[in-house]
């Protein structure tokens, strides 16, 4: 792909410009077998320096789209390329038109019934050129498995977008990477909620500004422990910029 991939504190993040968005997912519809776009915060970062399946999952992802302002400020401490940071949702919609203009497919997986059945008919409506080729809820038991895997080989869709309600996240494509043919999978946990109107999305200036932190700390005051692992960040990224080449 021709989107540059820097490494930050030993983890792949890419830096992909919104204009060349277009070019790389269909670059990567034009790939053989399992694709994956990851969005990367900054917890996710230090979340996969570790040695997880998640780990494993980024290292491994097609596209890993910064969505933190701190992974920018990061690169430019450690004098790399910035990346272009994503909000996710304006990433997921701009990945959806792609799609819409090319007479591409979609599958959604996640959320409960009545939520994901909403976020269906506004996907449809939004975007009328992009054929939904199948759904399932999220929260399913561990026995339906098999058949939501089945369902997803046999349709083979250009995107399979993931949302609430799957207990590996991100990991869920990659963990059954070789029972899929040729799809994209794209996580995004407020996906079909936002979709289906039923939660708000982070107003865009508010995003732009870097402070969707103070939203999520309305949401669960808990989040303010976050200081610590946010602290050690930047201990590691002065650790890099001292003593790493």
């Amino acid at each position: 792909m021709s989107i540059e991939r820097i490494n930050l504190i030993g983890v792949p993040v890419d830096i992909c410009e919104p204009d060349k968005m277009e070019a790389a997912i269909l670059e990567l519809l034009a790939k053989p077998g399992t694709k994956q776009i990851v969005f990367l915060s900054v917890w996710d970062l230090l979340k996969a320096r570790r040695k997880n399946d998640f780990a494993e999952c980024v290292r491994n992802a097609d596209l890993v789209l910064p969505v933190s302002k701190s992974i920018l400020r990061g690169a430019r401490f450690l004098k790399k390329p910035v990346p272009v940071r994503y909000n996710p949702f304006t990433a997921v919609i701009q990945v959806l038109g792609i799609l819409d203009s090319h007479y591409k497919s979609l599958y959604l997986l996640g959320s409960h019934k009545k939520t994901l059945m909403k976020a269906e008919k506004n996907v449809r409506d939004t975007f009328p050129g992009l054929r939904i080729v199948g759904r399932y809820v999220g929260y399913y038991p561990k026995q339906d498995e098999d058949d939501i895997v089945q369902a997803i080989f046999k349709c083979q869709p250009s995107l399979v977008l993931v949302s609430d309600g799957i207990k590996d996240k991100n990991c869920w494509a990659y963990k059954r990477r070789n029972r899929f043919s040729s799809s994209i999978f794209l996580y995004y946990k407020d996906c079909f909620g936002i979709f289906s109107e039923r939660i708000r999305r982070i107003n865009e200036k508010t995003f732009e500004k870097g402070r969707e932190m103070f939203v999520e700390l309305a949401h669960n005051p808990f989040k303010i422990f976050l200081i610590f692992p946010y602290m050690r960040y930047k201990i590691i990224l002065l650790w890099y910029r001292l003593f790493k080449k």
